[in-house]
């Protein structure tokens, strides 16, 4: 009988069997400035939701806070190789679904049934509802009947573009609160206000709440401050994102140069003749292979947890570091070697440059690095929820 560790293999194998079908549907996701609704279903159809649900609710992580890193970080990787918008939208139901079916959850067993039911049947999504950034106020909620009422704006939404439910974070009587509401949801102002050069797919627009009621077993109070173990996934989480974006760069590469007829200097014959063609690529390639070791290596570490606590969430920030830095070096050596004609818009190849840039903004490298830097010369780390932002 094949373990859920062969289980996940098979699936990481048949994600990765995908990533052409998920490049074209990025592609055209991207110039239409559209959700990749078709991405994330072909995904359902894998059965890829189980990577992301314990085992009692038919998915294949044991339901600890420790257990599945490893699989879920390399599932993000192959995802967002394919396409990055695709990848982050997926990331973003597999975290929320960590903290909604993970232990000390709060939530009623039949609320989780039901969740977990829609997402590994339906292709339920998502949303963490958080940022607030550019806002007059904190979202609040209210006591009402059966439930709590949520009122106020949260400008940034990754994975809204198909519906499905927010997890809202919210002040209910001054304290943090999560409150779970549908996205279809009358009393829910979208503006439709993402128009970022890059990760365009993952709609990441405002969201104003207008007395939203979220029913009493769908709300919850939330932790003032996450467990390092999850900071650690959040960091590894976003790293395989820019990871994946870099070896789809480099598969957008390899596929125009095995095309091209013409070498850069007319002494060559073609480019696997030519030598400036084939450093570059090796040079390429060798770097996100160093990276992505890292990137394994730190989600086994943080999965098994035998280490040093202090020297997984460095290597957890160092994997970040050498994703960014690896993707944005893949995404940029494109023309380089291709050539003029590759910037032509029908093959949308600048989408990886400007996906990896979008991303890679998110939290900058330098509080990184002075992260890694101090704990080299002293031994010492400070807390992570001083130099991680959400």
């Amino acid at each position: 009988m094949p373990t859920s560790q062969d289980e996940g293999t098979a699936l990481l194998h048949a994600i990765r069997q995908q990533r052409p079908r998920l490049a074209a549907g990025g592609f055209t996701a991207d110039r239409d400035h559209a959700d990749p609704a078709g991405n994330l279903a072909l995904l359902a159809d894998l059965g890829a939701a189980r990577l992301v649900l314990p085992a009692e609710h038919g998915g294949l992580w044991d339901g600890t806070e420790r257990g599945g890193w490893g699989t879920l970080i390399r599932a993000v990787r192959e995802i967002s190789a394919g396409d990055g918008p695709t990848g982050q939208n997926w990331l973003t139901t597999a975290l929320v679904s960590r903290e909604l079916f993970g232990p000390g959850n709060g939530l009623p067993a039949d609320t989780r049934a039901e969740l977990a039911g829609r997402v590994l049947h339906d292709g339920l999504r998502f949303v963490s509802s958080v940022a607030e950034t550019g806002t007059t106020g904190k979202v609040t909620a209210r006591r009402v009947d059966g439930g709590i009422a949520v009122t106020g704006t949260k400008t940034f939404n990754s994975n809204s573009g198909g519906g499905g439910v927010a997890v809202v974070r919210c002040l209910l009587d001054g304290a943090p609160h999560q409150a779970l509401v549908d996205l279809d949801d009358p009393r829910i102002e979208t503006r439709d206000d993402w128009d970022n050069m890059g990760q365009r797919g993952t709609r990441s627009r405002t969201l104003t709440y207008r007395d939203v009621v979220a029913p009493d077993g769908r709300h919850r109070p939330a932790a003032t401050e996450p467990s390092p173990t999850f900071l650690g996934g959040v960091m590894l989480l976003h790293a395989a994102l820019l990871q994946g974006i870099g070896e789809g760069a480099l598969d957008a590469l390899l596929g125009h140069a095995r095309t091209m007829t013409r070498a850069s200097l007319p002494r060559f014959d073609g480019p696997a003749d030519d030598p400036l063609v084939l450093r570059r690529i090796g040079a390429t390639s060798s770097r996100l292979a160093a990276s992505r070791a890292l990137l394994h290596t730190a989600a086994d570490r943080l999965e098994t947890g035998a280490d040093d606590p202090d020297e997984i969430a460095v290597d957890c920030f160092r994997a970040k570091v050498t994703a960014v830095e690896s993707s944005l070096d893949a995404a940029a050596e494109i023309h380089e070697i291709t050539g003029a004609r590759s910037t032509s818009n029908t093959h949308g190849y600048d989408r990886f440059w400007r996906n990896a840039r979008t991303f890679a903004s998110h939290d900058p490298v330098d509080a990184k690095n002075v992260y890694i830097g101090r704990h080299e010369l002293t031994g010492t780390v400070p807390d992570l929820s001083t130099v991680v932002r959400f």
